[in-house]
């Protein structure tokens, strides 16, 4: 046989056991009827089956339950995100999104979840030993998949979360790829061990997000108005100055593997910039989207208190319940561009 031949029968061999591999994984857990032209979450669902490795992937005698437990595992790879970052950045997609039907939020969380997927996975194989120390919970330490596995997911979501993005548009399909450089330059390059590059860094990915997350709210191709750039910057920059609230309850374990964030290197100073920093953007983000004076006020005084609290309780306890509110805090900011488009959009 010659090298071509050997060649097309290889490929001919690996094309055939993937299809199999598709069959046998619908089987257990069927996702459409037969003989249907698949759709976006089928295509995407086919497409992963085909390209992981056997070892990420149930075998044809598994159970049902144990389908259940891969699906468990990938998604507690991005549980800690849901409040702070999946929710947030659904809610601003839905506001900021020039035309957009409330029947597509599925799809902003859905882009944006394959995204925040890709980046916790190249984060959480950097260094398995420090999460079973301080995040045992995480699914490495946890003992339900292993580096190498997490690896092989972490590297196949990047063209997985370029089809996505393909599927909506160019401006989606941009944001994915810087999304994908930047995790690379944040987790590999060691972006995040510097308290200002980490905060730049972080607060470029999030605006990423929320590009892809906007886009993928209106209707199919659609762009993002100067409306929807203004809040995507705002936003950006506001999580920029403030994204340190997240850091406060990781100070300890911070301090122990050497790692640099702004709470770390300047403790107080950190701490009185959200007593001030808070209740300022929550002034200045109601003035430029035309909030009314009562909801301002109270926007206002809500964004006092949590900045207050980082000064007045700095336990680790209560670093997680300000953390709460700033999240709550933040989620509120994102509800102002429709705000805005509802009462003074054309």
């Amino acid at each position: 046989m010659t090298d071509q031949g050997r060649s097309e029968s290889i490929f001919s061999q690996m094309h055939n056991c993937s299809r199999a591999r598709v069959f046998q994984v619908r089987r257990l857990f069927p996702i459409r009827r037969q003989g249907t032209p698949p759709g976006l979450l089928e295509a995407v669902f086919e497409f992963l089956v085909m390209i992981l490795p056997a070892r990420v992937l149930p075998s044809a005698g598994s159970s049902r339950f144990f389908i259940a437990r891969h699906i468990e595992t990938v998604f507690l790879f991005t549980k800690n995100d849901v409040r702070t970052t999946l929710i947030p950045v659904t809610i601003f997609a839905l506001s900021a999104a020039s035309k957009h039907d409330p029947t597509r939020a599925w799809h902003a969380a859905l882009w944006i979840w394959f995204h925040l997927l890709q980046f916790n996975l190249a984060n959480q194989i950097q260094d398995p030993e420090e999460d079973r120390k301080n995040k045992p919970s995480r699914p490495i330490p946890a003992g339900r998949i292993s580096v190498d596995s997490a690896a092989d997911m972490r590297w196949v979501m990047v063209p997985v979360c370029l089809m996505l993005s393909l599927w909506y548009g160019t401006q989606a399909l941009l944001a994915s790829i810087v999304f994908a450089a930047l995790t690379i330059w944040y987790n590999e390059l060691h972006g995040d061990k510097m308290g200002l590059s980490k905060n730049v860094l972080t607060a470029i990915l999030y605006g990423c997000l929320e590009v892809g997350g906007t886009v993928a709210a209106g209707s199919r191709n659609s762009c993002i108005d100067e409306a929807g750039a203004l809040a995507v910057a705002l936003s950006s920059t506001v999580f920029a100055t403030t994204l340190h609230a997240q850091d406060f309850k990781d100070e300890e374990g911070d301090r122990l593997t050497g790692r640099r964030t702004l709470p770390t290197m300047f403790p107080k100073v950190a701490r009185f910039s959200m007593m001030l920093g808070i209740p300022l953007w929550s002034f200045g983000l109601s003035c430029v989207w035309k909030i009314d004076a009562l909801s301002t006020t109270a926007f206002v005084v809500y964004g006092a208190f949590v900045g207050t609290r980082f000064v007045m309780y700095d336990t680790v306890g209560a670093d997680k319940q300000s953390c709460k509110f700033y999240s709550l805090w933040y989620s509120l900011g994102h509800l102002l561009p429709g705000y805005w488009r509802f009462f003074y959009g054309v």
